[in-house]
């Protein structure tokens, strides 16, 4: 099913010239954290829940202007990059605007999630690494290459974090025999955040280590 099929239609669109106190309303109402703002029907902008609070109840919204947020996305935006602006915003709706810039519905957070879950990166059978290296370092050619030199196949792969200069990568993999190919990942220099809880490497090590144990106590 096409992500624009996920467009919702039914909730609010204030203007600016509308008043604090219908925002207010709104928000009372529902479980949104922002609502989308037109002027002479062109998206202004989104002002946020949190927000909203700190405002004066018989004020317009025109009033608020600076405080609008301008995120929204096209109806032929991809499925990756709305699920990026939702988490850049920290939003659970998103506004969708057509080719005239007017709003032609909503994203719903847990309908893009629900998506997400439907795309074969969850549904077709397979194993999960979570793999770490330098962000200089690391390359999906790479990645790609070491999976099928272990005759599997990635299924899906993106990013999950990057933090002091040191990327995170999740991979889908269409096995679920993870030892050969998170060994592989090992010896260029990737580090194994998760794989599956038979790793032969951490294995092999419990057993030296019990080893070394029994040898010192002797």
């Amino acid at each position: 099913m096409p992500l624009r099929n996920h467009i919702i239609d039914d909730i609010d669109v204030f203007t600016i010239d509308d008043s604090i106190d219908q925002i207010v309303e709104f928000f009372h109402d529902s479980t949104y954290s922002h609502i989308a703002i037109t002027e002479k029907n062109e998206f202004l902008g989104s002002l946020c829940e949190e927000d909203i609070h700190e405002f004066e109840k018989d004020k317009k919204v025109s009033d608020y202007r600076y405080n609008l947020e301008s995120f929204f996305v096209r109806k032929d935006t991809n499925w990756l990059d709305v699920l990026e602006t939702f988490a850049r915003n920290e939003t659970n709706i998103i506004p969708v605007l057509d080719d005239n810039n007017e709003i032609a519905g909503y994203y719903d957070l847990t309908d893009i999630v629900g998506f997400f879950i439907d795309t074969p990166f969850f549904t077709e059978p397979g194993g999960i690494i979570v793999v770490a290296k330098g962000i200089k370092d690391y390359s999906f050619s790479e990645i790609a290459q070491i999976v099928e030199s272990n005759n599997t196949r990635v299924i899906g792969a993106f990013i999950t974090d990057i933090r002091n200069d040191v990327i995170q990568v999740t991979i889908k993999i269409g096995t679920t025999d993870l030892n050969e190919i998170i060994q592989t990942f090992r010896r260029y220099n990737y580090n194994i955040l998760f794989g599956n809880n038979d790793d032969q490497f951490l294995e092999d090590l419990k057993q030296r280590s019990d080893y070394l144990d029994k040898y010192l106590n002797v």
